[in-house]
């Protein structure tokens, strides 16, 4: 098993149809074009290969409120987004659901999304840890 770690930003270095498995995790705010990232994956990927593209949200809610609109958190969030939007490299992956219209428009076929709650061992019932 190799592991390989390049710019993906840039044209891939990798000939057709090398890879068995890509996996690609945490690149919001890191790329611009979304749909060329997974057209190359496409193109380095074996016809029976697999992607795996993992992102989260920037923002941190909380399903009883405990998350302060005006809490760090929050800022942070809404700071990133807007980075995001001034750089032209988007931390709103999920909500615009740019992963699956990428994965699509690059030519793969049988994209099925998983969304998972995620613990942040940041907060605590009252918000304080």
């Amino acid at each position: 098993m190799n592991f390989e770690i390049d710019d993906a930003t840039h044209p891939w270095t990798w000939t057709d149809n090398e890879f068995d498995f890509i996996h690609i995790r945490y690149l919001f705010g890191a790329i611009a074009d979304w749909t060329s990232l997974y057209r190359e994956a496409f193109r380095t990927l074996q016809s029976d290969g697999w992607i795996e593209s993992v992102e989260v949200e920037v923002d941190f809610v909380s399903d009883d409120n405990t998350v302060d609109p005006d809490s760090a958190l929050a800022l942070w969030g809404r700071m990133c987004k807007e980075t995001g939007i001034k750089i032209g490299r988007p931390f709103t992956v999920l909500t615009d659901d740019v992963q699956k219209k990428g994965l699509e428009e690059a030519g793969f076929v049988d994209i099925q999304a998983v969304d998972y709650k995620v613990f942040c061992p940041f907060t605590s019932p009252t918000g304080i840890s």
